[in-house]
This record gives C-alpha cells, sequence and structure tokens, in this order.
C-alpha cells in the first residue's frame, strides 16, 4: 500500500507513455482487446493535437509512485435530453491504489471539467461485471441504466 501525497493533474505530452500503459492494463482488467501499439501517438493528437482539444485526460499522480491512474473525458450528446453532456470514457487505478480515496479525486477532475465546459451532466459505463466499480460509482450516488453496448465497423 502507498502512502505519498496524491495529486490529480490535467495531463501533459510528457505523461502519454505512462497513459498509453495504464490504457494497456485497463484493457487487460476489462478482459478486452489491447490498445493499439501507436496509441500514445493517437492520444497526442486528441489530447494535444487542437487548441480545443476533443478529449480530456486527467492523470492521479503519486509522491512515492509516480502515475498510479487516470480518468479521460469528452463531451458528447443526448438526443433524448437536447443536451450535452460529458462521457468519462475511461477511470482506472493501478491495483495496490484502488481503495484509497485517489478514485474520487479523478472523479471530482472531471465533475470539475463538466462545470469548466458548461455541461450539467457526467455519463459513463463499466462492465457489469465488475462489482467493485458499482460499488464505488453506488458510493458517489450516480445512478445506472441498463443498456448493452454494440459495436460495429464503418469498413
Amino acid at each position: 500500500m502507498s502512502t505519498g501525497a496524491v495529486r490529480v493533474r490535467h495531463a501533459c505530452p510528457a505523461d502519454l507513455p505512462h497513459i498509453a500503459r495504464l490504457a494497456a492494463e485497463h484493457a487487460r482488467y476489462e478482459q478486452a482487446e489491447p490498445p493499439p501499439a501507436d496509441l500514445a501517438g493517437r492520444l497526442e493528437s486528441l489530447l494535444f493535437g487542437t487548441a480545443a482539444p476533443r478529449l480530456r485526460c486527467f492523470v492521479a499522480e503519486r509522491d512515492d509512485a509516480g502515475i498510479i491512474g487516470y480518468a479521460t473525458c469528452a463531451p458528447e450528446l443526448s438526443t433524448w435530453d437536447g443536451a450535452e453532456y460529458l462521457s468519462m470514457d475511461c477511470l482506472f487505478l493501478r491495483d495496490g491504489h484502488r481503495g484509497q480515496r485517489v478514485g474520487p479525486l479523478l472523479v471530482e477532475a472531471v465533475r470539475g471539467e463538466a462545470r469548466v465546459l458548461g455541461l450539467s451532466q457526467i455519463q459513463w459505463q463499466t462492465p457489469s461485471w465488475n462489482a467493485d466499480a458499482i460499488r464505488f460509482y453506488d458510493r458517489l450516488g450516480a445512478r445506472a441504466k441498463e443498456k448493452r453496448r454494440f459495436f460495429l465497423s464503418a469498413d
């Protein structure tokens, strides 16, 4: 168990290799396909390639362990609500750093980003088997909606 001070901040270009490694760990944890080998380069253009980036990323950094987690988010639209919301695409902490009040810091950073963007809601999803994440989100006061996510190639 780490005990160093934790900071959550916007990611910077130097963090990209760490974020790509965390994304690979996240994919393994969720029993998903690994991200592409050039993920750091892809994220660089999404996070830092324009004056108004499409994607935002926060990293959690611990004094004694370096970058231990991340959260990404992007504005999206809801036709049913006729409004934008902030979609939290990823929230992940390395094993050994969960349950230490770091997750709420990342969520609060995403909430702050929603406020900066003038958005009143954040939405996200987690696998139905991830009971620990579901308990965490329940403790935050989040409400769940049951849906299935589908993927279809555009090719």
